[in-house]
């Protein structure tokens, strides 16, 4: 059994899904486990990760504009908490609404993911921010890898 931890720096554009599934894919396929589970852990309170269709942009705005119907910025609710502004606090409602952990099962050193899926992290604020997720992998090597039986 190996295990792997990497850290993934994301700069996002301000409020909306940024595809991480290719730096994912590469980093999961560069570690040598053939079989095994991906958790992946976005650390912050006001971003968060989803696995969702990356085919068509159409999804993607569809579910950005009812999540900020769902949860307007600005005062329309009179949040308590807006010490950054006024998208402070919906921000961190969405990211609780949403997931800040994925388990994905690799298999052939690529995390298994169906036609459509990609991964994203969901930048809730309305500014950019550079995103840490943290990325951790745990599985049975590939034969002929460092370490593994031959």
């Amino acid at each position: 059994m190996r295990q792997q931890l990497h850290h993934l720096s994301v700069q996002t554009r301000g409020q909306g899904l940024e595809e991480i599934t290719g730096p994912v894919r590469d980093w999961s396929g560069r570690q040598g486990i053939a079989t095994g589970l991906l958790t992946i852990w976005c650390r912050h309170t006001s971003a968060s990760l989803l696995v969702q269709e990356n085919a068509s942009p159409e999804v993607r705005t569809d579910l950005e504009e009812f999540l900020q119907r769902l949860v307007p910025d600005g005062r329309a609710w009179r949040y308590r908490h807006d010490d950054e502004g006024p998208d402070d606090m919906p921000a961190h409602i969405r990211a609780a609404l949403t997931q800040t952990q994925l388990s994905i099962p690799v298999e052939g050193g690529r995390p298994v993911l169906g036609t459509w899926q990609g991964i994203y992290l969901y930048e809730h604020r309305a500014g950019p921010h550079r995103r840490e997720v943290v990325l951790h992998l745990i599985g049975e090597a590939a034969r002929g890898a460092a370490g593994a039986p031959a």
